[in-house]
């Protein structure tokens, strides 16, 4: 419906922005879950290049009959991402990795498969730039499992909850740094009545070692 592609937009836009991409020059993106290439579409516009991958058949004819400017990849990210190191300018992801945490197959384990997938992005994106997975966690055991395999695999950073305070706008994004760590960005509507703020959680590998 074209609420959905509303919504699907606005959060590609939002995770785009959390990217914090260099203004001077075109970048290369990976777009992980890109399904029919909506957020490509809005990378396409901001003058970006990239490679989306997604498991779906079905989803990414839908793209390649919507002719988007990406290229595009049939992969289960869960068996990794397959480019060479440093390809990419930065990553984003719109409601996706939280399938990893689905065992479908007896021989799927969601800690190895999010650990090859954390590890084998870390690898593929370039240092110093940034990963922003949105995401629908069921629960907040699944939101620890996910972050634990991200700091495992390097990366630095945390959450940014967007509207923390409403049940309809409240958005995920795991905001994930490559080599130095940056400042994660303030989620939006996360300032109080009192003009105080909602303090995030803020995740470092120390925590994990």
């Amino acid at each position: 419906s074209s609420r959905v592609v509303e919504i699907q937009s606005q959060m590609s836009e939002r995770a785009v922005e959390l990217l914090g991409l260099p203004e001077d020059r075109p970048c290369l993106l990976l777009d992980v879950g890109c399904g029919s290439g909506l957020s490509g579409d809005y990378i396409s516009d901001e003058g970006h290049y990239w490679i989306g991958m997604d498991i779906s058949p079905a989803m990414l004819d839908v793209a390649v009959e919507r002719e988007v400017e990406g290229d595009l990849l049939l992969a289960d990210v869960g068996h990794g991402i397959p480019f060479r190191p440093g390809m990419f300018d930065g990553c984003i992801s719109i409601s996706a990795v939280q399938w990893l945490c689905n065992a479908d197959k007896k021989s799927h384990s969601p800690p190895k498969r999010l650990y090859r997938f954390f590890s084998t992005l870390y690898t593929a994106l370039a240092r110093g730039s940034r990963a922003v997975l949105q995401l629908y966690p069921e629960n907040s055991e699944q939101l620890e499992l996910i972050t634990a395999q991200a700091m495992r695999a390097g990366f630095t950073g945390g959450m940014v909850v967007d509207y923390p305070n409403s049940a309809k706008a409240k958005k995920f994004f795991l905001c994930l740094f490559v080599g130095a760590s940056g400042t994660l960005p303030k989620g939006l509507g996360t300032e109080c009545a009192d003009g105080e703020e909602i303090h995030q959680a803020k995740f470092t590998n120390e925590r994990y070692r």
